[in-house]
């Protein structure tokens, strides 16, 4: 613990990763709040002196300078030959190269190491070629706000050629390629100029509401010599989100809670990124109130209290208290809230404040600064018994979590909701959860802040390919704590790969593959249109078997050990001989055979075709 506070006060580790890893270490909501801010009233002279230092060198070694004195631990990467420059200086640095085999799984290892540790994730890919195959994760990230730094090389096509290759076609820059899916995109040509750019950088992606940004450095910058620059440590440029709430405004919030008839809290994504849980909880058990969640990456809220609600669905409240909540719908608009409420909105993300819906006040502060001077004002404007009177008031609540049905159980193949429940009970109280199982039976994981909770991790972009490599990043943001990987067998094929990355640097996860040979999620889709693939029972590119994919072999092929689960009395022991094998410093596939659910579930037709048997032309 006390390396752990010599890092914070010396800038090694950011506030919001030194509130998360206190969490994760079972320092309760009071313990954390103390620590910090007695941490925090310790005056610059108490600690290591913040001054930039002069450094000559290659444009690369600058840049890994800066990297160091940033506090990046990892740097996750695709390497490529234009990035000589930068390699040469990364050798024998105090930083670890986790290596992907695509560019994909880079930015989604950086992506589940931001959300499971706080810190920023720091990523290298090659050059144009790179960029793009970064997209489909980045636009993930883009979606959840990670606060990654991601940069590439660069070949001027600005220079006395501009049709060369590897570089960005004639006329065109590099930066516009994953512009959209970034906050903002930069390139530099300037040796000299890469540390302060990679301070903006690092200032941009972490700046709420947070979100990757791309640096592109031209190969010849990085390969220059003799350069001289100055290297700053990460208190000089990182912004605090610290931001209290105004007085007025927390009394104004607290009286309409205590007039409210049927209030609903809505929280989203900046209650976890500020470590806020626990005083939603105690503000929700406070005045009986109902919670309800968004459709973000994160569990915000406790699954098994009984004042969750689940999603937020537009209902009859006169009070709607959002709470760091970024979006309100889906694949398609929310519902408009219940006519008449009185809606109050609390969080840092001004873009999205109000983005699709009117409000009647917006609290512009740090979620959780703003709900413990909330909890203060209740305490100080209403006595105990008129707050048991509004309890007493206020509709009775339905716990929302569900234990499994058991006639769910024994079924051959097996039903998902006999796995979900068997996760739920034989994995560690507070695993992490990385899940890419759209379908799954994900109800029953008992997910949460506290020591006995899981924490559950996910990608409200929901473009496949996230969950191995998310799964990757989260055990080295948090290597204590077990992390399991649940994902479907459609998605497992976007990034196999990574198989191959948790075998080399030992990285002990748990991937569960929920394997029913199909793309389930997309079939749904289909029926609930209800044309001519429902009526015929024929669902156009949906079935993933005839060759059945052995993820066993799959998996081993790259180092990793593994078995395959066919029946309901295996599942169980199966599953404690893969915890037992993650627990021993190994990482280990499981795969489980499951039923398809829904419309078209019985249907394992495709369009046949073999090269070799079509008619003579």
């Amino acid at each position: 613990m006390k390396e752990l506070a010599y890092q914070f006060l010396e800038g090694r580790i950011s506030r919001r990763g030194f509130i998360q890893t206190l969490t994760a270490l079972g320092v309760s909501s009071a313990g954390v709040t103390g620590t910090v801010r007695s941490l925090e009233a310790v005056s610059p002279s108490e600690t290591s002196a913040r001054t930039a230092r002069d450094v000559t060198g290659t444009g690369g070694e600058l840049m890994v300078e800066q990297m160091k004195a940033a506090g990046v631990k990892y740097l996750f990467t695709n390497p490529g030959s234009f990035e000589v420059g930068f390699f040469d200086a990364f050798l024998d640095q105090p930083m670890q190269l986790i290596m992907g085999l695509h560019e994909g799984i880079v930015i989604s290892m950086a992506d589940g190491y931001h959300k499971a540790s706080g810190e920023p994730g720091f990523v290298n890919v090659h050059v144009i070629a790179g960029t793009a195959q970064s997209a489909g994760q980045l636009y993930n990230s883009g979606r959840d706000g990670s606060a990654l730094i991601v940069t590439a090389g660069l070949i001027d096509n600005e220079r006395t050629d501009d049709e060369l290759m590897l570089a960005p076609r004639p006329g065109f820059d590099q930066k516009d390629v994953n512009r959209q899916f970034t906050k903002i995109s930069w390139e530099t040509r300037d040796p000299a100029a890469i540390p302060v750019m990679l301070r903006r950088a690092f200032k941009v992606a972490t700046t709420p509401p947070g979100g990757p940004v791309y640096l592109a450095l031209a190969n010849h910058a990085l390969e220059a010599k003799g350069v001289s620059a100055a290297i700053y440590d990460r208190d000089s440029f990182l912004i605090p989100d610290e931001i209290p709430p105004r007085a007025e405004d927390i009394e104004r919030v607290a009286t309409l809670l205590l007039e409210a008839q049927s209030p609903v809290i809505h929280v989203g994504d900046e209650v976890s990124r500020s470590g806020a849980q626990a005083e939603v909880l105690a503000l929700a058990e406070l005045l009986q109130v109902p919670v309800r969640d968004a459709n973000g990456p994160f569990h915000n809220f406790p699954r098994k209290s009984p004042h969750y609600a689940g999603r937020y669905s537009s209902q009859s409240h006169d009070l709607i208290l959002r709470v760091g909540v970024a979006d309100t719908g889906g694949t398609s608009p929310g519902a408009p809230d219940a006519a008449g409420a009185t809606v109050v909105w609390i969080g840092l993300n001004t873009a999205n404040i109000g983005n699709d819906r009117p409000f009647d006040l917006a609290v512009i502060a740090n979620a959780k600064l703003a709900m413990e001077a909330l909890l203060d004002a209740l305490a100080a404007m209403a006595t105990r018994e008129r707050l048991g009177v509004i309890r007493s008031n206020r509709p009775a609540l339905e716990p929302g979590y569900r234990e499994i049905d058991r006639t769910m159980v024994g079924h051959s193949p097996m039903h998902p909701d006999e796995l979900g429940w068997a996760l739920e009970q034989e994995l560690d109280a507070n695993a992490i959860v990385c899940s890419e199982n759209l379908t799954g039976s994900n109800q029953f994981f008992g997910t949460g802040f506290r020591d006995n909770e899981k924490t559950w991790l996910s990608t409200a972009g929901v473009g496949l390919g996230w969950g191995i490599g998310a799964s990757i990043g989260a055990k080295l943001g948090q290597p204590d704590r077990q992390v399991v990987c649940s994902i479907g067998d459609g998605s497992v094929m976007y990034s196999a790969s990574g198989f191959w990355t948790q075998a080399r640097y030992g990285v002990p996860v748990l991937t569960v593959v929920c394997n029913n040979r199909n793309y389930q999620t997309v079939r749904q889709a289909y029926a609930r249109y209800n044309g001519k693939m429902k009526k015929e029972n024929r669902y156009t590119g949906m079935h993933l078997g005839d060759p059945n994919i052995d993820f066993v072999q799959l998996a081993g092929s790259q180092g990793v050990e593994g078995a395959r689960v066919e029946s309901s009395a295996d599942l169980v022991p199966a599953l404690r001989r893969a915890v037992a094998a993650t627990h021993a410093g190994q990482p280990y596939l499981l795969e489980v055979l499951v039923d398809r659910e829904g419309d078209g579930g019985d249907s394992t037709w495709y369009q046949e075709f073999k090269l070799g048997n079509r008619p003579a032309e």
